[in-house]
């Protein structure tokens, strides 16, 4: 059995009643809500007999151009709309017209866009899903990917259900308040109350905020599910260099007497390895479910300590070259999403402090500014923790008690070793670092464009 059987390939072997099942799956909800909104087209194929295929295909697109068009059409009113206000109206009708009319952008880019990238994401997806590893190296200790996956899996469906509460409380306030209006206020080249064409519209208008909710927060949530999944398998590495040493013994057929004894006087050590860890939890490892194995290939422990080792470099290059494409796949994202959010966190603070007050109209803009808010500390704060999270393998590397047997390895530590020096980055169209810089810049431009607005407005007064 050699190496990479421990270390989450195809075998079930579980290190402790701790430890779980692999998962192939991933990004199912992600991938989910994005199909439910058109942005990736949805696999009828298999729902059907090869003859409908074409006819399956034929549909899944029409659903995608469906959904685009829905914020389209939205986009263009919001636009004609903003254009009648700047012939006629006030400052306060133009900022909320051209609110809505950069939500609405935004949403038509997006569902375009990934559309556009569908199989460059399929495939970045199904990568990490078949090459990532649900369980540390076997040693004293192990972390799993358990920890990380449900993380990432309840902020998705906590953040878009947040997402359609926001939007979706927006399109009920005209019922809500027993008025005949419709919810989104724009032009339309009819006279939208009319009897049967109100009802339409507001249907209309409410499955376009709906759909609208989804994909503002699906980008978003798809990044920091990656990013998580990512930091999870930096942990499972890094648990993996530290256990090199402990490793390559028990894969020599090292005495479980023996590796027992340094797991007990482990317990009873200081804990000086505090936060080596963003998300996993490290256990310790049941060491008798390795002697129900007694038919193993044993090695000798140079070559088990070099197949560790390289192991460990091939799951630190996966996590290099999937960074890189995760950076490939939202840089011109992040550059689009970073002037969006700036633009409309600057419009909605003035239009919260300048427009017309009323109760559900206040609550509706502080939860519109709230998500905003939300959104843009996701992108940069998980920017920011992968960055610095991904340079720790030199540290990890020096809590494996390898020095003993350094002779064997010396030519593949110094490879290694360099290699741990490259930094991981995310940025926004190759001009900015998403991180916690980029948070404090995006809302100090905001808030200068907010003041200039503000003093056009007292000039218009």
């Amino acid at each position: 059995m050699s190496s990479i059987d421990f270390h989450g390939g195809s075998l079930k072997v579980f290190y402790s009643k701790k430890d779980h099942e692999r998962r192939n799956n991933l990004f199912h909800l992600q991938l989910f809500f994005m199909k439910f909104v058109g942005q990736v087209p949805i696999n009828l194929e298999k729902y059907v007999s090869k003859s409908w295929h074409e006819a399956a295909k034929r549909l899944a697109r029409f659903y995608c151009a469906f959904s685009a068009v829905s914020t389209l059409h939205l986009s263009l009113l919001y636009i004609k709309t903003t254009y009648d206000m700047l012939q006629t109206g006030e400052l306060e009708e133009i900022t909320d017209a051209l609110t809505m009319a950069i939500i609405y952008s935004f949403a038509s880019f997006a569902t375009c866009y990934w559309l556009w990238r569908t199989k460059s994401l399929r495939s970045f997806l199904a990568d990490i899903n078949v090459q990532h590893r649900h369980h540390s190296m076997a040693g004293l200790t192990f972390v799993s990917v358990h920890s990380s996956y449900n993380l990432a899996y309840k902020i998705t469906l906590y953040w878009l259900r947040c997402c359609m509460v926001g939007v979706v409380s927006w399109a009920l306030n005209p019922l809500l308040l027993g008025s005949y209006t419709l919810p989104l206020k724009c032009w339309y080249p009819f006279n939208p109350l009319q009897p049967v064409i109100y009802e339409l519209t507001y249907a209309t208008q409410v499955w376009c905020q709906f759909i609208m909710g989804c994909i503002f927060g699906n980008g978003s949530a798809l990044f920091v599910s990656v990013i998580i999944i990512m930091l999870g398998q930096f942990d499972i590495l890094y648990c993996s260099l530290k256990n090199l040493d402990y490793h390559a013994q028990l894969m020599s057929g090292e005495d479980l007497k023996y590796l027992a004894k340094l797991q007990s006087e482990l317990l009873q050590g200081d804990d000086d390895e505090l936060n080596q860890y963003v998300y996993s939890k490290e256990y310790l490892t049941n060491l008798k479910v390795f002697t129900t194995n007694k038919n193993r290939d044993k090695k000798s422990l140079p070559i088990a300590l070099h197949e560790s080792l390289v192991e460990c470099v091939q799951l630190h290059q996966f996590l290099l070259k999937s960074c890189d494409t995760l950076e490939d796949l939202f840089n011109p994202y992040c550059l689009v999403k970073s002037l969006q959010i700036t633009l409309q966190l600057c419009l909605l603070v003035f239009v919260g402090v300048a427009g017309e007050s009323s109760t559900m109209r206040t609550i509706n803009l502080v939860q519109y500014l709230a998500l905003t808010l939300s959104e843009l500390f996701m992108f940069t704060y998980f920017g920011e923790l992968l960055r610095n999270h991904s340079i720790r393998a030199g540290e990890a590397f020096f809590r494996s008690q390898w020095w003993p047997h350094a002779h064997y390895i010396k030519r593949d530590i110094f490879m290694f070793l360099v290699n741990t020096k490259r930094v991981v980055k995310i940025t926004a169209g190759k001009f900015y670092l998403m991180d916690i810089q980029r948070l404090r810049s995006v809302i100090t431009q905001a808030f200068s464009f907010l003041t200039l607005l503000q003093k056009l407005a007292e000039k218009n007064k």
